[in-house]
């Protein structure tokens, strides 16, 4: 599984080594010579916004797939100086620093998906999607869109931590793991996990997590956490060992996920399945203990209705430790299929 790669940017020499990594991916994914092309550009735009206005910018590109065909989501964070008026940055023409003023709406024009939420004093957040090839017109639709930032403790080439998400018609399963330690060891032990869960993508949460405690025995062990979304039943079903944290925010109310202690593949005191409501429009956040707990999405005016990705973006960039692997997936209920 291709992993997502960050790309630190402060200077335009950096923006160049972003725009060659995300070419190199890109063409690795399958993308044809314009296809790339366009990966340069919107690459290009966005570095360079880091570059220019950006205090601790950082680029993020990762892989997609759906039914077959591949796809890279770029996203950018910042913590400069935020914009007054995003509406008016998109506009072809407008620029704060005497620049043609073409980076926004050329990354809007050329992709499948963009998005973008910024706040004056805290930073910016964009989220780009691509694709190798269209995406069939008769796909089918789905009412769960997810977004993910799953990255390595800093000096570490892979991550400990790992994740997973399985769309089936009227549910979706996701998973989140977080292999003991750092390095390949706690690698390998949140991919068995992953493995586990896609060949046994029937079972419910409670299940899945004895599955995934009987087959990691035999290896380092994890934190896991499983959550089935059943939209026809308007249900969350939730079975968590360790600190996975999770909560379900909803305009009704905000919801905390119950995980019992423990470590699957050592030391389990207890698994059960906790059944919790799914309000229409409710979104799910999960992530590792490489993030803080006490970050509130009311700080941030507008991003709950922001892209899942932008979500989960914003709370890695405020409130990542820097001294852990860090997982954070946001899941929303849509109404209409997000590309």
């Amino acid at each position: 599984m291709r992993k997502q790669i960050a790309i630190p940017v402060s200077d335009s020499s950096l923006a160049a080594e972003a725009r060659r990594m995300a070419m190199n991916l890109a063409q690795s994914l399958g993308f044809d010579e314009t296809g790339a092309g366009k990966v340069a550009i919107v690459v290009t735009e966005a570095a360079k916004n880091l570059a220019k206005y950006a205090t601790g910018g950082e680029l993020l590109l990762r892989p997609l797939e759906r039914s077959g065909i591949n796809g890279l989501e770029i996203m950018t964070l910042d913590r400069g100086p935020g914009m007054a008026n995003v509406s008016q940055c998109l506009v072809d023409g407008y620029s704060t620093s005497g620049s043609p003023g073409q980076g926004l709406g050329a990354i809007s024009r050329i992709c499948s998906l963009f998005d973008i939420h910024s706040a004056v004093g805290s930073g910016t957040a964009l989220v780009a999607r691509l694709w190798a090839k269209p995406l069939p017109k008769n796909l089918p639709g789905r009412r769960l869109e997810t977004g993910v930032v799953c990255l390595p403790k800093p000096g570490e080439e892979v991550s400990g931590d790992d994740w997973a998400v399985d769309h089936r018609p009227g549910f979706s399963l996701l998973l989140v793991a977080d292999g003991l330690g750092h390095g390949l060891m706690a690698a390998e032990a949140s991919a068995a996990a992953i493995k586990i869960f896609k060949k046994n993508t029937h079972l419910d949460p409670a299940r899945m997590v004895e599955a995934i405690h009987s087959d990691l025995r035999s290896m380092r062990g994890a934190v896991v956490a499983v959550v089935k979304v059943d939209m026809a039943r308007q249900l969350v079903l939730f079975t968590g060992v360790g600190n996975i944290s999770g909560c379900i925010l909803s305009a009704e109310e905000n919801i905390g996920l119950t995980s019992y202690n423990g470590t699957v593949g050592r030391e389990v005191s207890k698994i059960r399945e906790f059944t919790y409501p799914w309000p229409e429009g409710a979104m799910l956040i999960m992530h590792s203990d490489g993030l803080a707990t006490h970050w509130k999405l009311s700080q941030y005016p507008g991003l709950i209705r922001r892209h899942p990705s932008l979500i989960a973006g914003v709370l890695y960039r405020d409130y990542n430790r820097g001294n852990d692997d860090v997982t954070v997936l946001v899941a929303k209920g849509v109404k209409e299929e997000i590309r």
